[in-house]
């Protein structure tokens, strides 16, 4: 049992659980009623949503293990109650499970690649991987290297599902808004981006002390905190405003209930966080924070619902 707990700690499962739910609920909600309304078949179709899904979570579970392979010494400073690798599983083992996930997630491209029009997502996956583990022995200890090449991952999670439906989408049919489907892409993956980078920003001011000690080269050690306060005030600040641009938008369609819902559930936190941000000073102060915005992940997440209930 505790082998099995000390896993699902090493491969975030949590996390995990919010990229089948992204692609899920961006699939059935916004992607697959085009096709319907249509009376075309999406190449995600089941049951190739589902391996989709998989190699996703796969390569993504994959990812972790090998940065907290390559993150012992630092983790040890920075989390030493939290540690899996050698404490509970070898790092010998650690790399046969990376090896093994990753593996399994591209040949699972590959698979959906050869039984439907999808084109290159065995080719994607594996440049996911190998950006996973660039970033883990190296672009993460770079200043701000490390914190796009993750945004730009978690805002792949959206876009992968267009990716796999690009074929459809490049031949406009009629009663088929493949507008509607790219604008909306863009809107989530953008969302995704920016709280992403929001939140590794956080992580880096939560992880200063080890990251400094082992040479890394983040944000908050070369600009110091207060300039990274700043930085991230700054996409906070967008990232509200930009929510708020599109309740706007919202609000002439009559969506009252997705309005209120991003209020209370996005933009109010989203200004709590900003205003917590200056006031943070140590890591626990910063670890509360971005436990917030991975709760406003979610939020934004589930907020896909309502384009179902209302379309």
């Amino acid at each position: 049992m505790k082998l099995i707990q000390g896993f699902a700690k090493l491969v975030r499962w949590p996390n995990l659980i919010f990229i089948a739910l992204t692609q899920l609920l961006f699939f059935y909600c916004i992607v697959k009623p085009e096709f319907d309304k249509a009376g075309k078949t999406a190449n995600l179709d089941q049951p190739y949503l589902w391996w989709v899904i998989l190699a996703s979570v796969l390569i993504a579970a994959a990812g972790y293990i090998i940065n907290d392979y390559f993150d012992l010494n630092i983790d040890r400073i920075n989390k030493p109650d939290k540690l899996v690798v050698e404490t509970v599983i070898k790092r010998r083992w650690t790399i046969i499970w990376h090896l093994a996930l990753s593996i399994i997630g591209v040949l699972i491209g590959v698979y959906v690649d050869w039984k439907t029009n999808v084109r290159f997502l065995g080719l994607a996956n594996l440049a996911c991987v190998v950006l996973l583990f660039v970033y883990s022995i190296s672009l993460k200890k770079k200043l701000l290297a490390g914190n796009i090449l993750i945004s730009l991952l978690t805002a792949w999670t959206v876009l992968v599902i267009i990716w796999c439906e690009l074929n459809h989408l490049a031949r406009v049919q009629p009663n088929f808004d493949a507008e509607k489907i790219i604008k909306l892409t863009f809107v989530y993956g953008g969302f995704a981006f920016i709280i992403s980078l929001i939140r590794e920003v956080i992580k880096d001011m939560e992880d200063i002390e080890g990251d400094r000690r082992y040479g890394c080269k983040t944000m908050p050690i070369v600009w110091g905190l207060n300039v990274s306060k700043t930085f991230t005030a700054v996409w906070l600040v967008v990232l509200i405003a930009a929510i708020g641009i599109i309740q706007a938008y919202v609000l002439r369609l009559g969506w009252w209930w997705s309005c209120i819902y991003s209020v209370l559930l996005i933009m109010l936190p989203l200004g709590w966080i900003l205003k917590k941000l200056f006031k943070a000073q140590n890591a626990a102060d910063f670890h509360k924070l971005s436990s917030m915005v991975k709760l406003v992940m979610l939020t934004g997440i589930l907020s896909i619902i309502f384009i179902k209930l209302y379309s």
